[in-house]
């Protein structure tokens, strides 16, 4: 294997599971404002149970988008590996630990 696609697939290997931690990540964030935003519209005396709520499904809309995006990711992360198998002779179990993980969710994200 050339130092180029070495150095590439060094990239790879530490770019893709970043990615992915970074998007669970944000898909957290969100998630816990989701949690504060309805616990302060709950928890505020007067304020009427349809105030928020366009605010509320906006935040639902940015968890499903970042839901939609990590799908993507593991797809990406899947074809990425089938690349690296073709090109380089890679194995699958030569990816990171932390994106064994995903190798069920990639089947059921596909």
């Amino acid at each position: 294997m050339s130092q180029a696609l070495t150095i590439t697939a060094a990239r790879l290997l530490r770019d893709v599971p970043a990615a992915e931690v970074r998007i669970d990540d944000a898909l957290i964030a969100v998630s816990s404002l989701m949690t504060s935003v309805v616990t302060a519209r709950r928890d505020t005396a007067g304020v009427p149970a349809t105030r928020g709520q366009a605010t509320i499904r906006r935040l639902m809309k940015a968890q499903m988008a970042l839901v939609d995006v990590s799908g993507d990711i593991l797809r990406v992360h899947g074809e990425l590996a089938d690349i690296g198998r073709e090109t380089a002779g890679y194995d699958l179990h030569e990816c990171p630990a932390i994106a064994e993980a995903g190798t069920g969710a990639r089947a059921a994200a596909a």
